[in-house]
């Protein structure tokens, strides 16, 4: 596997995997038809963005590093209703 590929599935680095895995799936499912798709691709838009926000705010505030690790992340959103 890539260094590239591990990077990509590696919790840690990723927060929206689960999301990539349902839009492909459903992509998958459906024939490759996007419209089909639309829910999870939102979904996988809006989990990005929230993670992007969270890893700026670190940034901003000097805390290392950027992303929250994935039990990290866990508590985030126990503290917080599923924002995406």
């Amino acid at each position: 596997m890539s260094k590239h590929v591990q990077r990509y599935r590696d919790q840690d680095t990723n927060p929206c995997i689960v999301e990539i895995d349902a839009s492909r799936k459903c992509m998958d499912d459906n024939n490759y038809k996007k419209d089909m798709c639309t829910n999870d691709f939102i979904k996988y838009r809006n989990c990005r963005k929230f993670w992007q926000n969270i890893m700026l705010q670190r940034r901003r505030d000097g805390v290392k590093p950027d992303m929250p690790t994935a039990e990290e992340r866990e508590k985030i959103l126990k503290s917080i209703e599923m924002p995406y």
